[in-house]
């Protein structure tokens, strides 16, 4: 028998006949879901720099 925390509501889980698993209900992995779903899990990271592939600069036009 092997327990371990649900990640989201901490009841123990014996992984080893949990039908859910790593959840210990159906309602617990639903709810995980959702919030992959509505991106309520995000990993923090920068914003990556625009390389300015295909922009132009204008260059003014001695007339």
């Amino acid at each position: 028998m092997m327990l371990r925390p649900c990640p989201l509501c901490r009841k123990p889980v014996d992984l080893e006949t949990a039908p859910w698993r790593p959840f210990c209900s159906e309602r617990c992995k639903t709810r995980d879901l959702g919030a992959w779903a509505s991106e309520d899990y995000r990993l923090a990271q920068e914003p990556e720099a625009e390389s300015g592939e295909g922009w132009t600069e204008e260059t003014p036009r001695a007339d």
